[in-house]
């Protein structure tokens, strides 16, 4: 394939961002400098959506907000250009077909595209005047006094170098009326300038001031004055070219592609019943940005379609050729008339978001970058087409929805998409049954195929119920483990020690402990060298089943999972004191002030009372009644290190403010540790509920945290409340009205779930 030009490595090309979860999207639009800090924060927290009360002041009637998936396309170059480009569409495909279409196109150059002023027209119709022919010529003979009527009240407007530039007149004989007789009609066209405005109210303005004088001049009378839809002096011409050697399949030669494309194209330019599907695939990419950019997608679908028809038979509006040296050329010309100020664009602060995305371009820059869309998705359509078939990538993007609904875990994603579309079965149903048996398969894989003397170790998570923070500062805990939270299992290697965790990508030579590397290979590496193992050459195979970085005390899973490996593998004889002992080591150079909490529990394996102090010690919990709990999970990672750091500088502030806060935290803790002993489920949903009131006024929560805490309420939880550092991360319920009633609704909203019950 042609490398990529080198000016064209720059924003718009995001590795893997279709992996990516979308809280790592955002952050790498952030870190790319196309979202500010407001943009940011309004897309996590979701206050970036248009709200009822201002919808309400748009149009008439409102009862609510249709939502639809907000996606971008990626890899656009566009006269040497990039651009990441933001789609509003409900329809799967499109945002793919795009991104792929721009990573083809961008490797010959990307696209060029050009366009005309942005003009648009308005229709004055005069009937009635005694002779239409001299009617014609008055007119024409006072454009300029048309005109400085016209732009007399827009002078801000010519000041920017708009306004209405020229009068056309056109005269037209209508059909015959019922009676026989027919009726002529004389048109003047106002032609404006609209700059960076849609211009609808302006050019229907300039049409209202100027009939008076219309009617003066000609003795007629002015009927309609209205602007046309029919955008054709404000045009956008777009252009590609690529090498047959780019469009290359695992099936198909280039060539082959090219030509099929080109004949693709040809039935469109000849055959109408075609021609308007192919000109539906164009207006799939184009409307997607106009709608995500505010613009009025009706008004320019209804000029590209009446534009197709120009000559009197409705055709393709693309034309894709084969140049002298053999390369695939398109090339699209089409009615582009877009705003970039104005309307919608100023009250819906999602559109607001995504112009600052593109660049904040002007309407003649915005113009271009649609035209080129519109270009690319024919493209995609058309290779699609000419190669594996639509169908087929349809199939897999409904296989990846359907996978989404059903609920499956991240890492069997790709494996129960394949057996979906492999099946023919593409229904929620058969992706959950799929589900099942490949983590059935999984955990039996970490057990049953390693050798006797490879055994898998487990460890627990953790869910603190009540009295995060509070234990940082000498008070006590609440807390339940998550059960088979990690496997570990240790094997011999032939040089140095490695780290293998599958499911998050991770595949490490661990460092020695003095270069105090981050997340597991630093955790690894301090218990190596604390346990004399750190020139050992090992494997050590880690399977998680908790996500990281969610407050579920993944970290300190992970290290007493691998610990327990490490004693079964090499004969270490730890007891469980020692493995809790170095496990908090781990917790300790990973999060600054650690509680101690996440480490026993992982140790121990169950409920228990976590009292800290000079000598910590913990008391085990036996509940008379199951205490069924479910975990929600957010897309934004715990942040504990930055909130513990945080909390202690506002206690070292005001330490007896805090200290006063950390005591009413223990006396809910104390009186939930009763309730526990007593099964009063009721009351512990309380003082959860109060609890998490006291971990908001300490500033660890966030919108998604507080919206999950108000679904799993509002669904029949007794109590939710944050768990763990805050700052992101997860919430727990106490749901013994319903499990699946409250994980259903959390899953509803785009959350993940973890469900059991403390025994």
């Amino acid at each position: 394939m042609t490398s990529e030009p080198a000016e064209a490595k720059s924003t718009s090309r995001i590795p893997n961002f279709f992996r990516m979860p979308i809280q790592a999207r955002i952050t790498a639009l952030h870190e790319r400098g196309l979202l500010t800090d407001a943009d940011l924060r309004l897309l996590e927290s979701g206050d970036h959506t248009l709200k009822r009360h201002v919808a309400d002041k748009m149009i008439e009637n409102v009862v609510g907000v249709l939502g639809l998936p907000l996606g971008l396309g990626l890899n656009f170059l566009i006269n040497g250009r990039d651009y990441v480009v933001p789609l509003s569409v409900e329809e799967p495909s499109i945002v793919a077909g795009l991104s792929g279409a721009a990573r083809t196109a961008r490797l010959s150059g990307g696209f060029d595209a050009t366009t005309t002023d942005p003009i648009l027209i308005g229709q004055v119709q005069l009937v009635d005047a005694a002779d239409p022919d001299r009617a014609a010529e008055t007119l024409l003979a006072h454009k300029q006094d048309i005109l400085d009527l016209a732009n007399s009240l827009h002078l801000r407007m010519v000041a920017r170098g708009g306004g209405a530039r020229d009068i056309e007149v056109f005269r037209h004989r209508a059909p015959e009326d019922p009676s026989g007789s027919e009726r002529e009609m004389t048109v003047l066209h106002l032609l404006v300038d609209t700059r960076d405005a849609m211009g609808a109210n302006l050019v229907n303005g300039m049409c209202e001031e100027v009939a008076g004088l219309v009617e003066s001049l000609t003795g007629g009378k002015v009927f309609l004055r209205i602007l046309s839809n029919l955008t054709d002096r404000s045009l956008v011409r777009a252009s590609v070219r690529i090498p047959v050697e780019n469009l290359e399949t695992r099936d198909f030669d280039g060539e082959a592609v090219r030509d099929g494309i080109i004949l693709a194209n040809d039935l469109a330019l000849v055959d109408p019943y075609r021609a308007a599907t192919h000109n539906k695939g164009i207006m799939n990419g184009v409307d997607a940005v106009a709608i995500a950019t505010g613009n009025d997608f009706r008004a320019i679908e209804a000029a590209a379609h009446a534009y197709a028809a120009r000559d009197g038979r409705y055709r393709g509006l693309t034309r894709w050729t084969r140049n002298p040296e053999g390369d695939l050329v398109g090339e699209l010309e089409m009615p582009m008339k877009v705003g970039t100020v104005g309307g919608s664009l100023e009250t819906n602060p999602t559109v607001r978001i995504n112009h600052r995305i593109l660049g904040s371009p002007g309407a003649t820059e915005l113009a271009g970058v649609m035209g080129a869309v519109g270009l690319a998705q024919n493209y995609a359509a058309l290779r699609a087409l000419t190669t594996a078939g639509i169908q087929q990538n349809h199939m897999t993007l409904h296989a990846r929805s359907v996978a989404s609904a059903a609920g499956v875990p991240e890492p069997l994603f790709d494996r129960v998409v394949d057996g979906l579309i492999e099946s023919g079965e593409i229904k929620v149903w058969k992706a959950r049954d799929l589900a099942d048996q490949l983590g059935q398969s999984k955990r039996r894989g970490t057990r049953d195929t390693a050798p006797d003397d490879e055994p898998a170790s487990s460890a627990c998570g953790k869910v603190i119920l009540l009295g995060e923070h509070a234990v940082v500062y000498g008070r006590s805990a609440l807390a339940a483990p998550i059960p088979l939270a990690v496997e570990a299992r240790v094997s011999d290697a032939r040089e140095g020690v490695h780290l293998s965790i599958p499911e998050w990508g991770l595949e490490h030579r661990v460092p020695p402990a003095d270069r105090h590397a981050d997340g597991a290979p630093g955790i690894l590496a301090t218990l190596l060298a604390r346990l004399d193992l750190a020139d050992r050459p090992m494997t050590i195979e880690v399977v998680p089943h908790v996500p990281r970085g969610m407050g579920l005390g993944g970290s300190a899973s992970l290290a007493v999972a691998v610990l327990r490996a490490l004693d079964a593998h090499c004969g270490l004889a730890l007891s469980d004191e020692e493995i809790n002992a170095f496990a908090f080591e781990c917790e300790q150079a990973t999060h600054g002030r650690a509680s101690g909490v996440d480490n026993t529990v992982a140790t121990y394996g169950e409920p228990l009372l976590y009292r800290n102090g000079e000598t910590p010690a913990f008391e085990p919990l036996s509940p008379p009644r199951p205490v069924p709990l479910v975990i929600g999970i957010g897309s934004t990672a715990s942040l504990t290190a930055h909130t513990v750091a945080r909390v202690h500088a506002a206690w070292q502030r005001q330490p007896e403010r805090y200290e006063a806060v950390f005591d009413q935290i223990e006396s809910l803790t104390e009186a939930a540790v009763d309730a526990v002993r007593q099964g009063a489920l009721e009351e512990l949903g309380e003082l959860m509920n109060l609890c998490h009131g006291h971990l908001n006024a300490l500033q660890v929560s966030t919108p998604e945290l507080e919206q999950m805490v108000h679904i799993a309420r509002t669904h029949g939880a007794l109590g939710a409340k944050l768990t763990g550092g805050g700052g992101g991360g997860s919430i727990v319920a106490l749901a013994p009205k319903g499990r699946d009633r409250v994980s259903d609704a959390l899953r509803a909203a785009g959350f993940e779930t973890l469900s059991f019950e403390i025994e």
